[in-house]
């Protein structure tokens, strides 16, 4: 039994990364012209939660969305949230309904197809070059000047200890927040870890539970705010996951 779980867990798998290709190789010509210039990105958007809801829905995920607060489309804000499983990116673009970009880890861009898109739509960073960390951090300001939203994952990545709760934050995300006076939106993944770890003979469908927090404003913060700032976001997605993790394990 536990032989022919781990093959249909494997088969599982494999089929997440033929989703991952197949959307964007039946929309490659609209892709290419929407992703060409900046003024086209919220059509490109469109199709990117149609190709973020394609693997979820695929791979027999179901998010559930939980809002404390609404986003208004007619402004920008500062998207960050725990970072735990590959389809992170994938439930961030189908619960966020307005366009908004990634600051995410150059070596994403390397993943065949899905990679070409990526590099030209978000803003890659190599966080072993100094160089590269303030190329994105002078990119991200340019994107925000153009009032678009901005998703940062501030652990930096996700953690190799399975067992933590939650990273330590890096500062990037509310150094930009409170440099354009933007709200900070922390939003809790709960279930991609355990659905779909890094692991890779592990995971199952299921639902997945996401919580969007009340905003955290940045309006008045001076630079040196940043670190209360940073600490206060962390502070309110890791009680949510200690909460949810004492609810699950009620005698631990």
């Amino acid at each position: 039994m536990n032989i022919l779980r781990t093959i249909l867990t494997i088969l599982w798998r494999i089929w997440f990364y033929i989703l991952l290709v197949l959307p964007i190789l039946v929309m490659f010509p609209v892709l290419v012209v929407f992703s060409s210039a900046e003024r086209l990105y919220p059509k490109y958007y469109v199709c990117a939660r149609i190709w973020a809801k394609c693997i979820l829905y695929g791979m027999g995920f179901y998010p559930e969305i939980k809002r404390m607060q609404q986003l208004d489309p007619k402004k920008n804000y500062m998207l960050v949230a725990n970072h735990t499983s590959m389809i992170d990116i994938m439930m961030m673009l189908v619960i966020i309904k307005q366009p908004f970009i990634f600051v995410g880890k150059r070596e994403l861009a390397k993943i065949p197809v899905f990679g070409f898109f990526y590099r030209k739509t978000n803003i890659t960073v190599d966080r072993n070059c100094a160089k590269s960390k303030q190329d994105v951090v002078t990119e991200a300001r340019r994107r925000l000047d153009m009032g678009e939203s901005i998703c940062i994952f501030p652990e930096g990545g996700v953690p190799s200890d399975r067992s933590l709760v939650l990273d330590s934050f890096k500062d990037g995300a509310f150094r930009l927040a409170i440099a354009h006076q933007i709200p900070i939106v922390p939003i809790t993944f709960y279930d991609n870890k355990k659905r779909f770890s890094y692991k890779f003979v592990s995971g199952a469908p299921g639902k997945l539970r996401v919580k969007i927090h009340e905003f955290i404003t940045t309006k008045g913060m001076q630079p040196a705010d940043r670190k209360n700032l940073r600490n206060q976001t962390r502070q309110v997605i890791f009680e949510e996951l200690t909460k949810n993790l004492e609810q699950e394990n009620p005698s631990k």
